[in-house]
């Protein structure tokens, strides 16, 4: 109790599996230099999103 659902269209939804896979596509060619740098970059793209990206599908 007490969870706030929060609607995402679908196009913000395809917006963001774009650029996810378009950052695994430069991250194969252009390995980052430091991991941690991926995980924060995941957050950020998540944030934007307003939430969690992995529960968006």
């Amino acid at each position: 109790m007490g969870q706030v659902i929060q609607f995402v269209s679908k196009s913000e939804r395809e917006r963001i599996r774009l650029i996810q896979e378009a950052r695994a596509i430069y991250d194969s060619i252009f390995p980052p230099a430091d991991p941690a740098d991926v995980r924060q970059d995941t957050a950020t793209i998540g944030r934007a999103a307003g939430g969690d990206v992995g529960n968006l599908a």
